[in-house]
């Protein structure tokens, strides 16, 4: 049985990756056992973090496979790494008998995502991409709506990662992840913060499952012109061949007849928005408007705000996390789905984003490459639960739990 404290390592010490260590060094039940970076201005930057909270030094290291190797007592892998490395490190950690948690992105291949969801199969160890928007207040009211009846039968939704990211441009000099992607790839760059909530909805992988995709882009305009106008025409990406188009759409069908539209457009000057939407049989919920209609209990053919339907309906994770030790990050998504991890390590338990949910969202952004390279033509998601999909034994019971919602079972429980 796992030691009441967790102890974990954290691998990949950028602005992400340095941000959750002064988080969990926070957490009186986590321990840090090891830091890792690349970089080892930023690998001996962790282990002073660690110094400062524990008054000793920890381990430190610039390669990432020694930490997971290395016999330290460790329960857990936080793997906040390039995108590139996410799932290998966290094939690496399972096999190494430490529970995986890694940040949200694209995999590079359809085979990192077999290799992630047969790794989890054969050494029975679990992992969980940090999906944090499926813990965000709003989709988590949302998904307690759904789960009560309120839209009727869900038939379409919708949600985007729409971020004016076009200053990342100048830093190119530290590897910086995206700009990197931006030069070789057009495709869904970033799908996980719009689909993963949409999968709690939509019981994907429990029930029901992603079928196909067509994705479309436009030209690519909107960087180079930020580039030249803010830094010059000497800036190295004035002048190169930028593959993302500057708006990608992407279209899902799913086994039970539902549709799903994603958006992903960080090249244009715009606010910040996930453009969630849920439309069914009974009612919409338009997140830009932070709005709801339910047919017989809204006026008319009039918006409501979401405001009215907190108080009977806001999941309760957040009523209980709201009223106990709740900090932020996003908004206090960062937190809720961290804790979500940690608990299942400590039980023991499968975590509530499992392998077959994270292989299915990293694929996302591989097959809409490959469907913008041929045309949009259709592009057949695979199943990565081997046909378990269709009647899966349901997940642990616990407060974290994307699967269901137990409103007895948050009254009881002092989980975090």
């Amino acid at each position: 049985m796992a030691a009441k404290n967790v102890r974990m390592s954290v691998i990949g010490l950028g602005g992400r990756g340095s941000w959750w260590l002064g988080e969990l060094l926070k957490m009186d039940d986590v321990e840090i056992t090891a830091v890792c970076d690349k970089h080892e201005d930023r690998m001996e930057k962790g282990r002073r973090m660690c110094a400062e909270k524990y008054g000793r030094e920890v381990y430190g290291s610039t390669n990432a496979r020694e930490i997971i190797d290395r016999d330290d007592g460790a329960d857990a892998v936080l793997i906040t790494t390039y995108w590139n490395d996410h799932a290998p490190l966290a094939i690496a950690a399972m096999k190494a008998g430490k529970y995986a948690a890694f940040e949200v992105g694209p995999a590079q291949s359809i085979r990192q995502c077999w290799d992630l969801v047969r790794t989890r199969e054969e050494t029975g160890v679990p992992c969980m991409l940090m999906e944090n928007c499926c813990y965000n207040r709003e989709e988590m009211t949302v998904l307690n709506m759904i789960k009560k009846g309120l839209f009727g039968e869900v038939l379409h939704c919708q949600g985007g990662y729409q971020h004016d990211l076009r200053s990342i441009s100048n830093g190119m000099e530290r590897d910086h992840e995206r700009t990197w992607q931006y030069l070789h790839r057009n495709a869904e760059l970033y799908p996980t913060h719009e689909l993963g909530p949409i999968m709690t909805y939509l019981s994907i992988n429990r029930g029901n499952r992603l079928l196909s995709l067509t994705s479309m882009a436009t030209k690519s305009r909107g960087l180079q012109k930020y580039v030249k106008d803010h830094f010059g025409p000497d800036h190295p990406l004035a002048s190169a061949d930028i593959r993302l188009g500057d708006i990608v759409t992407t279209s899902i069908r799913t086994a039970n007849g539902e549709t799903i539209v994603l958006t992903h457009d960080t090249s244009s000057p715009r606010p910040y928005s996930r453009g969630g939407r849920v439309q069914g049989t009974c009612g919409l919920w338009m997140e830009d408007l932070h709005a709801i209609h339910i047919e017989g209990r809204s006026p008319g053919e009039s918006w409501e705000p979401m405001e009215n339907y907190w108080e009977e309906f806001e999941h309760p994770l957040w009523k209980k996390s709201r009223a106990g030790a709740f900090t932020g990050g996003h908004g206090g998504m960062d937190w809720l789905v961290m804790r979500a991890f940690l608990n299942a390590v400590r039980r023991g338990i499968e975590t509530p984003i499992d392998a077959y949910d994270s292989a299915t969202l990293m694929a996302i952004g591989i097959l809409s490459e490959e469907s913008i390279a041929t045309g949009s033509a259709p592009v057949a998601i695979p199943d990565f639960t081997d046909g378990r999909w269709v009647k899966r034994d349901p997940g642990p019971k616990t407060i974290f739990s994307l699967e269901e919602v137990d409103d007895a079972l948050y009254d009881e429980s002092d989980e975090y």
